[in-house]
């Protein structure tokens, strides 16, 4: 009889640009030294459950968080790695690096709202919101919103299916804040957007039969619990 299969998404670690208000999509930074941190009291929080394998997107933050991850977890132990460039942050074309507030200074005003609150208070949808970064991308590079919505599900989907296929147990995965966001709509479209997930919180999400179900999102006490021990 198989395991469950549940997947544990984590948000990679705080960057240098998280910390200064840099958009990042397709650009990279390190984790700072308390992202580090952080990731590495979340490696040893997680090290109660059993990971048959673990993934991350191609992004440079992502593959440093789950290196940490896997080193404070795993205590010798080999658990296979693979990077998966589907996983990926969205593409914000020539936004990308630029400070936050250029990104949400100017799609709310490409859809018609005052400011940032005004359109979250709006609860405009992720659709919505590619569009408007494609409207203001002077150098055509952000993705289609069906290109975002293809990679992504494709992506998570066919890790879960896999594991399943395989016998189940827990998958880890380091991923990134909109996209996890993006996939818990995809799967949930009833929710808000989940902008705000911590870095190194942890989404679980369990899959049967070709069906996911949320189990919780934006967890961070696996950190409190290896910060504890």
């Amino acid at each position: 009889m198989n395991e469950p299969t549940v997947l544990y998404i984590i948000r990679h670690g705080k960057t240098m640009f998280n910390t200064i208000g840099r958009t990042q999509g397709w650009s990279d930074t390190p984790l700072t030294k308390e992202g580090e941190e952080v990731i590495r009291y979340l490696g040893i929080g997680l090290k109660d459950i059993v990971f048959k394998e673990a993934f991350s997107s191609d992004s440079g933050r992502a593959m440093q968080t789950a290196r940490i991850i896997l080193q404070e977890h795993c205590m010798g132990a080999e658990i296979p790695y693979t990077t998966d460039s589907r996983i990926r942050e969205w593409c914000f074309g020539s936004l990308d690096g630029g400070y936050d507030g250029e990104l949400w200074g100017v799609v709310p005003r490409i859809l018609a709202f005052k400011n940032y609150e005004d359109m979250m208070t709006n609860r405009i949808s992720y659709k919505d919101l590619a569009d408007a970064i494609i409207a203001a991308d002077t150098a055509n590079w952000a993705e289609p919103y069906e290109k975002i919505k293809e990679r992504v599900w494709s992506g998570f989907e066919d890790i879960a299916y896999q594991r399943e296929k395989n016998g189940g147990g827990n998958v880890m995965i380091v991923s990134h804040g909109l996209t996890i966001s993006f996939l818990l709509s995809l799967i949930d479209p009833t929710l808000p957007m989940q902008i705000g997930l911590e870095n190194g919180s942890v989404t679980k999400l369990i899959y049967e039969n070709g069906q996911f179900i949320i189990d919780s999102v934006n967890d961070t006490h696996y950190i409190d619990a290896g910060r504890k021990s």
